[in-house]
C-alpha cells in the first residue's frame, strides 16, 4: 500500500527527496490515524466508532483517508496491535531472554511477569491501549481474531516455558489458565488506567497493584484442578 497522503499523492518520477517527504508525511498520517482510532475505540467501543469519525478526530479533510492507508476497520485494529504489541515485545524480549539465559530455574511468577510488565508500559496518559486491548477481547471473546498480527514471539515463548515448570497442570487446562492469565492482566490494567482517569486516585500505588496482579495469577496457574475435571485424564 502506497504511504503517500491521500490530499496530495505522490507524482510518478518525481525526485527522491520528494518521494521520501511524501513518504514521511504519509507515515505521520498514519500514526495519527492509529492514534485517534485508539482513543475512539477505548472510549466507545470497537464496532461503534465509523470510519469517518477516525479520520476526523485525525484531523484529516479527505472523509476517506482511513480507507485509503488502511482499507477497513479489521486493518486499522490490526494496525494498532502491532504498533503497540512492538512497544510491549521490545520490553518484554529483554526479559525472557534473561529468563532463559539466566543462572537459576524461572519460577511460574517470573513467566506471569514476563508478560504483565511489558503491558503496564501503556499506563499512560495519552496511551489508550490497555482499555482498547481489553474492550477488544471482550467484543471478540478473546485473541483469535488476531490471526496474521506480527507482534512477537515471546508470548509464545513464555507459554511453552510455563508447561516446563508445571508438568503437573495437564495441557488442556493449562492452556485455559494460560489464556485467562493473559486476559485478565488486560482487564485489570485497563481498569486501573480507567479508574485513575475518572477518580485521579488507585486504591495503591501501580507498582504495587501490579506486583499483587502477577502474584494473583500465578497462583491461579498453579492452583489445583477441579474436581471432576476430565481434561485431568487426557494426555498428549
Amino acid at each position: 500500500m502506497s504511504q503517500t497522503s491521500p490530499e496530495r499523492p505522490a507524482r510518478r518520477g518525481g525526485s527522491p527527496t520528494g518521494g521520501q517527504r511524501a513518504n514521511v508525511r504519509g507515515q505521520v498520517t498514519r500514526q495519527r490515524i492509529l492514534t485517534a482510532a485508539e482513543r475512539l475505540f477505548a472510549e466507545h467501543g470497537i464496532s461503534a466508532v465509523p470510519l469517518r469519525d477516525i479520520g476526523i478526530a485525525a484531523g484529516q479533510r479527505n472523509h476517506a483517508s482511513v480507507q485509503y492507508h488502511f482499507g477497513d476497520r479489521d486493518e486499522v485494529v490490526k494496525a494498532i496491535m502491532e504498533f503497540r504489541g512492538a512497544e510491549s515485545e521490545a520490553s518484554r524480549t529483554g526479559i525472557v531472554a534473561d529468563l532463559m539465559l539466566g543462572g537459576r530455574t524461572p519460577t511460574v511468577t517470573d513467566v506471569v511477569s514476563a508478560f504483565v510488565r511489558p503491558l503496564a508500559i501503556h499506563f499512560q496518559p495519552d496511551n489508550h491501549y490497555l482499555p482498547f486491548l481489553s474492550l477488544y477481547i471482550t467484543e471478540e471473546g478473546g485473541y483469535e481474531g488476531l490471526v496474521g498480527v506480527r507482534t512477537g514471539s515471546s508470548v509464545v515463548t513464555l507459554r511453552t516455558l510455563l508447561g516446563r515448570l508445571v508438568p503437573q497442570v495437564p495441557e488442556a487446562v493449562l492452556d485455559e489458565r494460560w489464556l485467562v492469565t493473559l486476559t485478565s492482566a488486560v482487564h485489570a490494567l485497563a481498569r486501573y488506567q480507567s479508574a485513575q482517569r475518572k477518580r485521579a486516585h488507585l486504591p495503591a500505588k501501580i507498582d504495587v497493584l501490579v506486583e499483587d496482579l502477577i502474584t494473583f495469577l500465578s497462583a491461579g496457574i498453579l492452583a489445583p484442578l477441579a474436581q471432576g475435571d476430565p481434561r485431568a485424564a487426557l494426555t498428549d
